[in-house]
């Protein structure tokens, strides 16, 4: 069906609807245009109240309006940044964030953050408004920063869960500078997400200054305590690591996509679309090295049919491997092994019993054209 304009009067809103309701139910996209009118005659149907109708209403509002924006951007990796917003333009952590931003955008990355004071507006002041996006929260006191403001980027939410899930949906890594509450909401919110496979593999770096220790507690905190008392898998390390600087970064963020592009879950095995062939050695590591999460069935494959629906990603090499989704904190571990393997045969990659390092060693690599919105949930 070919893209229409909203319509303006009742009789050309019927006939759109006729249109989307007599679509092909082959036609994913018109099979979920039409769901969306249905589940509309549905709350006629169930009689819902009307604060069920406001919220209902006001979510499908922003989540339309939001992807519209990012659309024309899908195919660039984008960082979402967290971090104080009281932190002041004076404070160390300002400036790191400043450079921080700045070294993405002159890698080739946007940046996504709140669009408030503080490590947003810094995030935002080192990339320049033309790289940035500002998802920015209603709140009395919460105007966007003056780098972002009146930008067609900038969009203004009502609610926390729809401007949280854009944070993640439209993201290809995270990156956190010290914060309080809300920071530490968003890293483990990232974190749950990933460990449950809610959200596709992707990288988190903790930005702390040399010589300090706030993220190094915190993750001391995770290992002594969730790790040791069973509450988090050693796997579940891998997550994140911790960056001292800009570059360093900067290169667990390209390292993460040196050879892995994205992936796609395809009945009951999973695909990773690569950005350079693997060697039947480097296969063959994998397989002994993760026995545990694909019983050595490891393999190439051209893309499946599944996969047609994205056509700009059928020529990149492939493997496939059985995957049940219960163990993403073994997937990461694969996909940074196999990154190392592409870019350091010598690497030993660590078997199922260890937890992953905090940070590994990774060389940087340009990024690559960024995989289409990811699923979340």
């Amino acid at each position: 069906m070919n893209q229409a304009r909203p319509p303006r009067t009742e009789p050309e809103a019927l006939k759109q609807i006729t249109e989307i309701l007599m679509n092909d139910p082959e036609d994913l996209r018109g099979r979920l245009q039409r769901e969306i009118i249905l589940n509309a005659l549905k709350c006629k149907r169930d009689e819902l109240d009307v604060q069920s109708l406001k919220l209902l209403n006001r979510a499908l509002s922003e989540f339309r309006y939001a992807s519209k924006v990012f659309k024309p951007y899908r195919g660039t990796r984008k960082v979402s940044v967290f971090g104080s917003s009281r932190t002041l333009e004076s404070d160390a952590y300002y400036q790191l964030a400043v450079a921080f931003g700045r070294l993405m955008a002159s890698s080739g990355f946007m940046i996504i953050t709140g669009a408030g004071e503080g490590i947003m507006r810094a995030g935002i002041e080192g990339a320049g408004r033309e790289h940035s996006f500002g998802v920015n929260i209603l709140l009395p006191a919460n105007p966007a920063n003056r780098f972002i403001q009146e930008d067609p980027k900038l969009v203004t939410f009502r609610y926390f869960f729809t401007r949280k899930l854009f944070f993640a949906m439209e993201a290809h890594a995270f990156a956190l500078f010290p914060g309080g509450f809300g920071t530490m909401d968003e890293l483990f919110e990232v974190i749950t997400l990933l460990q449950t496979g809610k959200a596709p593999p992707m990288p988190i770096v903790l930005m702390e200054l040399p010589g300090e220790k706030y993220w190094e507690s915190l993750d001391q905190f995770i290992r002594n305590q969730l790790l040791a008392r069973g509450y988090v898998s050693p796997e579940d390390t891998s997550f994140y690591t911790i960056a001292k600087s800009p570059e360093e970064g900067l290169r667990w963020i390209q390292g993460f996509y040196a050879a892995y592009h994205s992936s796609r879950q395809v009945g009951d095995s999973i695909v990773l679309r690569l950005e350079r062939e693997l060697t039947d050695e480097q296969i063959t590591r994998l397989n002994e090295s993760f026995m545990d999460l694909a019983g050595g069935r490891i393999a190439r494959t051209p893309a499946l049919p599944q996969e047609l629906d994205e056509p700009e990603l059928l020529t990149k090499p492939r493997i496939v491997f059985p995957y049940n989704r219960r163990s993403p904190g073994r997937l990461n571990q694969l996909i940074i092994a196999l990154n190392t393997l592409a870019q350091s045969a010598a690497v030993a990659i660590s078997p199922a019993s260890e937890p992953a390092p905090a940070g590994s060693p990774v060389q940087p690599s340009a990024p690559a054209a960024a995989a289409p919105a990811a699923s979340i949930g």
